[in-house]
């Protein structure tokens, strides 16, 4: 990992820890080659090497998210991580209002499909 690959997760996991700021039970673990944000104990969004965030979706909710912007996450070349995960690329969370969308989809992976809670 190169420090300008360092620095652009950085950056990005620090908007993240602003936009988790009202949260408890935040904890940030080096995981998926990133630092990844377990919020209650589960696993909401990781900062990825590049600046690119890594989210945990509901797989019901998947085709719309791509549709959004996300994009298939893989867990190395010819290796999906499924449904249940989307890669949101740099560009698309360049505005705070899009990071705050993303992460909570992040948040709200792990309630019902389409759920506004």
């Amino acid at each position: 990992m190169t420090s300008r690959d360092t620095s652009a997760r950085d950056a990005l996991a620090e908007r993240i820890r602003g936009v988790l700021s009202g949260s408890d039970d935040v904890r940030v673990v080096n995981m998926f080659g990133g630092l990844s944000f377990m919020v209650d104990g589960r696993m909401a969004v990781a900062a990825g090497r590049n600046g690119d965030l890594l989210v945990r979706t509901h797989p019901a909710d998947h085709d719309d998210l791509l549709r959004r912007g996300g994009e298939p996450a893989f867990m190395g070349p010819g290796r999906p991580m499924g449904d249940g995960w989307l890669t949101v690329p740099t560009a698309r969370i360049e505005a705070d209002t899009e990071l705050a969308f993303w992460v909570g989809v992040g948040l709200t992976s792990g309630k019902a499909a389409g759920s506004a809670d």
